[in-house]
C-alpha cells in the first residue's frame, strides 16, 4: 500500500503530462491544413458559367492557402450528381463543393427523391458569386421602367411572353416570383436554354425575362437587349445605373442565384473557419475583381459561414413556395 501511495505524484505528473500534450498537439494539428492538395467538387460541367468563376477564384485560394485547389467537374442531373458525390465525401477539409442554388435548393423541389439533404448534409462555407438577374424587355416594346411594364402587361393581359430558360430554371421562378408580386397575367415561353432565351427577346418573340446578368450584359450594352431593373436586393456595381426590381414599384421583390463553396457535414469548424477567411481575402483581391468583372459580375464573399447558411435557408424557403405557386410538379 505504501508503494503505491508512494508512487501517485509521480502517476499524477505522468497523467498532467500527457494531457498537457494532447491539448498543446490540438492547435497544432488545426494549424497545419491544408497539408495536402484540397479536391473541389464542382457540380456542373467544364466550361459553365459556375466552373468558370470557380477557376479564377481557386487559382487565387491555391496561392493564398499553399496547397493546390484540385477542381473535380462533376456535371449532369441538373449538377446533383457532384453535390450527391460532396456529401458521402469524408467531412475532413480534404473534400470541399462548389456548388450554385440551382443544383442546391431548385433541385429540392423538381426531383422527386434526391440522395442528399441541402439543408442537414452540409456545412455552408462562403459564396464566391451572387449571380443577380437583370429585367430585359425587347427594344421593340415602348417601355423605359417597371411601371411602364406592369401598365402594358395589365393593359394587354396575356399578350406579353415571358421567356426563361427552361422549366424550373431560375430564369423561370424570377419571372413567376415577378408575376405573383404584381398579378399580372403573362405567358411562360420556355426555350433550350439561356441563349436561345435572350435571342427570342432580342426578336420581340417574347416580350421580357429576368435571366442571370452575366449572360446578357453584352446585349444590353450593344443596345439589342434592353434593361430596366436588377433582381438582387442591392444595386449590381456591374450595371450600377438599373434601380432594383423593388426600388422601381415592386416592393419586397428580390430574386438571384449564387455559386458558393460547402463542406460535407461535420467537417471541422476551425477548418470551415479558415477557409471562409480565405475566401473573404480572395474577394477582395483586385485581380479577381477584374477577372469576374470580365464576366459580368463582383466576387462575392459571405460575413460569416452562418450568414450563408441563413441565406440558404431563406432561399429554400422562397423557392419552394414559387415552385409550389407555380404548379411544378417532381419528377
Amino acid at each position: 500500500m505504501s508503494n503505491i501511495i508512494n508512487m501517485l505524484p509521480f502517476i499524477a505528473s505522468s497523467v498532467l503530462a500527457s494531457l498537457s500534450c494532447a491539448v498543446q498537439a490540438q492547435p497544432a494539428a488545426t494549424s497545419a491544413y491544408p497539408e495536402r492538395p484540397i479536391r473541389m467538387i464542382a457540380a456542373q460541367s467544364s466550361g459553365s458559367s459556375l466552373d468558370t468563376l470557380l477557376r479564377i477564384f481557386a487559382q487565387k485560394m491555391t496561392e493564398t492557402l499553399g496547397q493546390q485547389i484540385v477542381i473535380d467537374n462533376r456535371g449532369g442531373a441538373g449538377g446533383t450528381i457532384g453535390v450527391e458525390l460532396a456529401a458521402r465525401s469524408p467531412a475532413d477539409g480534404y473534400t470541399l463543393l462548389a456548388g450554385a442554388s440551382s443544383s442546391m435548393i431548385v433541385s429540392s423541389f423538381t426531383y422527386k427523391k434526391l440522395p442528399f439533404d441541402t439543408l442537414n448534409d452540409f456545412a455552408p462555407i462562403s459564396l464566391f458569386a451572387n449571380v443577380e438577374a437583370v429585367f430585359v424587355v425587347s427594344p421593340s416594346l415602348p417601355i423605359k421602367s417597371v411601371k411602364d411594364f406592369i401598365a402594358l402587361a395589365k393593359a394587354q393581359p396575356g399578350k406579353l411572353n415571358m421567356g426563361s430558360a427552361g422549366v424550373g430554371a431560375s430564369s423561370h421562378l424570377a419571372g413567376l416570383l415577378f408575376v405573383s408580386f404584381t398579378g399580372i397575367d403573362s405567358t411562360h415561353v420556355p426555350y433550350k436554354g439561356g441563349g436561345p432565351m435572350a435571342t427570342a427577346v432580342v426578336a420581340n418573340e417574347a416580350q421580357w425575362a429576368i435571366s442571370p446578368a452575366a449572360a446578357l450584359v453584352g446585349l444590353i450594352r450593344a443596345g439589342r437587349l434592353r434593361a430596366i431593373a436588377i433582381s438582387s436586393a442591392k444595386r449590381s456595381p456591374i450595371l450600377p445605373e438599373l434601380p432594383t426590381i423593388a426600388e422601381a414599384g415592386v416592393p419586397g421583390y428580390e430574386f438571384g442565384s449564387w455559386n458558393g463553396v460547402l463542406a460535407p457535414a461535420g467537417t471541422p469548424r476551425s477548418i470551415v473557419n479558415q477557409v471562409h477567411g480565405i475566401m473573404r481575402k480572395v474577394a477582395a483581391t483586385p485581380e479577381v475583381k477584374e477577372q469576374f468583372a470580365a464576366q459580368g459580375l463582383a466576387p462575392t464573399a459571405s460575413e460569416s459561414p452562418e450568414e450563408f447558411a441563413r441565406m440558404i435557408r431563406t432561399d429554400y424557403a422562397t423557392i419552394g413556395k414559387v415552385v409550389k405557386a407555380a404548379g411544378i410538379k417532381p419528377e
